[in-house]
């Protein structure tokens, strides 16, 4: 099974780009970021005729998440536990069912600029409901897929010019402190179980020529539970899709487990 994590930058914008990429890279599940649509005008024709079951949660402009899936989802849950007053859009979760189920969530973090101030705040608040939920996972038998732009470079090695973000929210000692909690759980950072070194990316921005100068970052994480861990086979990143027309900044991200 091939399970992918990818923040498209808005769901129209990448209209001929998604569908080439789901038809090239054939992933079974993935998680799209920043879809940046309301679920009414989420456009799933397109995604429906490729066989994938679209389930999304939209947010007007900013923000939302969704899953598609060649193979049927249950139980499907919107929003992130521990706060009823949160409005934004940035938590999808189900379960892929198959002969051996799987719980995939697909989110998008809160970047938190400027710091310090409230939308860092909103941050860490955010991460530590999340760290909370992460642990509740842990007491099932499932395996568990955290997917998604996490908006977190967890060590300078992550970055190609780690002293450029030394101010910024994604390198804060909190937020990587925060991250590392959660994977400290008992969770596995995919991508690193297969490549320890540096030059590995998944988002480059539109400015400053960052792409032509591979001045990227890694913010786009699949943390597994040791269920799912256990059942790892591969992981890739689809660098060269940053290249083709009308790109999103981050690229997609993927697994394969047995």
């Amino acid at each position: 099974m091939k399970i992918a994590t990818f923040n498209i930058n808005g769901i129209k914008a990448r209209a001929e780009a998604l569908p080439a990429w789901l038809d090239q890279a054939q992933p079974d599940v993935v998680v799209l970021q920043e879809i940046k649509s309301v679920d009414d005008a989420f456009p799933r024709e397109p995604l429906e005729q490729r066989g994938y079951h679209v389930e999304s949660h939209g947010q007007k402009g900013f923000n939302g998440v969704a899953i598609l899936s060649k193979l049927p989802l249950s139980d499907i849950r919107r929003g992130l536990p521990g706060d009823d007053a949160d409005e934004q859009s940035r938590w999808i979760e189900a379960t892929v069912e198959c002969p051996r189920p799987i719980r995939v969530c697909g989110l998008y973090l809160p970047n938190g600029n400027p710091a310090p101030g409230p939308k860092f705040d909103y941050k860490l608040a955010w991460m530590a409901r999340l760290e909370r939920h992460a642990a509740a996972f842990l007491n099932g038998e499932v395996p568990v897929v955290m997917a998604g732009d996490y908006n977190v470079i967890p060590d300078p090695i992550d970055a190609a010019r780690p002293e450029a973000w030394v101010t910024d929210a994604l390198f804060l000692p909190e937020s990587r402190a925060a991250f590392r909690r959660i994977v400290n759980l008992g969770y596995t950072d995919a991508i690193r179980t297969r490549n320890s070194g540096a030059g590995i990316y998944t988002f480059w921005d539109y400015q400053a020529g960052a792409w032509e100068r591979n001045n990227g970052i890694r913010i786009d994480h699949l943390l597994l539970s040791p269920q799912a861990a256990d059942r790892l086979t591969g992981t890739g990143i689809d660098k060269a899709v940053r290249g083709l027309e009308k790109p999103s900044d981050h690229v997609p991200v993927w697994i394969t487990l047995d």
